[in-house]
């Protein structure tokens, strides 16, 4: 597992962000402690008042991204005595209205993406304005202290494409096919634009639609049938990894399947040498550290971070990173 070199002068924040986690934890030690996430809280959960934390992101149907991001958020949230509410909605306005409803039941804390910042700035200022703490995940990261919130959670965008360009590079790659699953998306066009800066060689951009698996396979392999000379296919979800592999199949393609995020069956494909590497940003961290952060603001006035984001990613995992990270993805935590 490798991190890129500008990712890992930040990194620091992360494991911050980590100790301080661990040092709300009501108990450890024993057996829980020892397996690890998926076990249990390691004891009961703290003492302290009991919250209402709303999670509100941009995830379409079927992304297993999201479920990763949940787990995380409901393991802090069993262990911080906290009420957990998550929606989500792909389209920006759909989202800013539950951000509304979030506020309408005066929640104590507020977790969101932003990927469509421009939808979602009024309403996640009127939540700051009404005293109710935010801290944004995932998408959007240069907005979020613009817009009010303690601080964001997630990799850099732009760092994370840039390290998939490098590895391309070095793997001799020349045309690079970019499969964007949701237009508009901020952080997904930072990620293309990062592979774009330094690759050195060609990077077509490929719009599809992401919550129609099969158009968005269609999409692909027409696109691998028309263009013999792509030889990397980069999508930015782990489930269009498995989408293009299919495509690839179909098309007679040679093309490299690559991608941003894990599940478990990017793991299983990367084992297959199906997939060449993945890139891990850590859902299951955005989560904990979301909720567990909002539950130290309010219980000892801690900011993780210091404001500044704190970055759970990126990392470039190969098949040599598989039996590490088989039992996690079993466990729906990586």
């Amino acid at each position: 597992m490798r991190t890129p070199r500008r990712a890992a002068a930040l990194i620091t924040v992360t494991a911050l962000g980590i100790v301080l986690a661990v040092s709300g934890c009501s108990g450890s030690g024993g057996k829980d402690a020892e397996e690890g996430p998926a076990a249990g809280s390691g004891g009961k959960a703290a003492g302290t008042p009991r919250m209402k934390i709303a999670m509100i992101t941009h995830s379409g149907e079927g992304d297993t991204f999201w479920d990763i991001v949940q787990n995380g958020a409901e393991q802090a949230a069993a262990k911080d005595n906290v009420e957990f509410l998550y929606s989500a909605d792909k389209e920006g306005g759909a989202q800013a209205q539950l951000v509304q409803a979030a506020i309408d039941q005066k929640v104590d804390g507020i977790v969101v993406t932003l990927a469509k910042p421009e939808a979602l700035e009024a309403v996640v200022t009127k939540a700051v304005k009404a005293g109710i703490p935010m801290v944004t995940i995932n998408a959007g990261a240069r907005f979020s202290a613009e817009f009010g919130a303690l601080g964001h959670i997630g990799q850099d965008e732009a760092v994370a494409g840039e390290a998939v360009g490098e590895e391309l590079a070095a793997r001799g790659r020349k045309r690079v096919l970019c499969v964007i699953h949701e237009q508009g998306n901020v952080s997904l066009e930072e990620r293309c634009a990062g592979v774009r800066k330094t690759f050195g060689g060609h990077v077509e951009n490929l719009n599809v639609e992401g919550t129609n698996m099969p158009a968005a396979t269609s999409s692909i392999e027409a696109k691998l049938q028309a263009d013999k000379g792509i030889d990397a296919v980069v999508t930015l979800g782990a489930p269009f990894a498995a989408a293009s592999v299919k495509a690839k199949d179909g098309s007679g393609s040679r093309a490299e399947i690559d991608t941003f995020d894990l599940n478990a069956e990017v793991v299983g494909r990367l084992k297959a040498g199906e997939v060449g590497f993945a890139v891990d940003q850590q859902p299951y961290l955005q989560g904990y550290l979301a909720v567990d952060g909002l539950w130290l603001n309010r219980t000892n006035g801690n900011v993780v971070g210091g404001g500044k984001p704190v970055l759970t990613g990126p990392a470039i995992v190969t098949d040599d990173d598989v039996p590490q990270l088989e039992k996690y993805t079993a466990r729906g935590t990586r």
